[in-house]
């Protein structure tokens, strides 16, 4: 049992609806805060909607430490099943690492319905040089990566600080999937922010180019930074992946 309180607002989230699922997937070092609004749209619809909460997050960074790219990969594919349960067609969406875990469901289980990633990372070269530089000193901890968000006012649930230690888990994930990105073919809808401080944008047209998928989409955000699903497009790519998800359900 872990001794980390989960926080308010980071606990996962289940929406019972049709035999339509929807996995909703948040990022690193962030919550599921981040994703509610959008997983609300999709209950809205009348969707079956799950937010699992990925280990180590949404409780403090030294619980986050102790987690590895695997167990965020055991997250993502429990909360897969638990959607399987209870519905026929699966769609997925993620934010950011979120977004990565979105690719890596779709690399591995060829009947996911459809796949919406949001600012998704496969490529993070600044954050590797800084993990190659901390990863054998005594520093644990650098300063977070939350929040960037270009609407004023608006607070991602993020920590702010990221464990050395996970920098590392999330360059073997982004390593692991972008390798494989020739294996998904599921229908997709690629978002991309214009102007993204976390996540180089070329990373979104990367994943685009490199999919298999007859059928995708490369959405530009023009007026949201990374945290796009709690940005000024919030709404745009809650419609557009409603859309997409009505044009492909049976």
């Amino acid at each position: 049992m872990s001794d980390f309180q989960v926080m308010e607002e980071a606990e996962a989230f289940y929406f019972k609806g049709n035999h339509i699922g929807v996995l909703v997937i948040h990022g690193f070092t962030g919550s599921t805060q981040s994703m509610r609004y959008l997983g609300e749209q999709f209950a809205n619809q009348g969707f079956t909607v799950y937010g699992p909460r990925l280990k180590g997050h949404g409780t403090a960074p030294e619980d986050m430490e102790k987690a590895t790219h695997q167990d965020w990969i055991d997250s993502v594919e429990n909360g897969l099943q638990k959607l399987k349960n209870t519905c026929d067609l699966i769609f997925i969406t993620g934010l950011s690492m979120g977004g990565t875990l979105t690719l890596y469901l779709a690399e591995n289980h060829p009947d996911i319905r459809g796949i919406m990633p949001i600012n998704a990372a496969v490529e993070m070269p600044e954050l590797k040089l800084q993990y190659e530089q901390l990863k054998d000193t005594n520093t644990r901890f650098i300063a977070g990566i939350g929040s960037d968000i270009k609407q004023r006012g608006i607070k991602e649930l993020a920590y702010e600080k990221t464990p050395v230690r996970s920098m590392g888990e999330i360059i073997k994930l982004t390593e692991m999937v972008k390798k494989d990105l020739g294996k998904i073919t599921a229908p997709a809808m690629v978002f991309s922010s214009v102007e993204d401080h976390v996540v180089p944008p070329e990373n979104s047209r990367d994943i685009f180019d490199s999919i298999q998928s007859k059928n995708r989409a490369l959405i530009m955000l023009d007026n949201s930074y990374h945290v796009a699903t709690l940005d000024h497009d919030k709404a745009l790519i809650a419609e557009k992946c409603i859309s997409f998800i009505d044009a492909l359900k049976k």
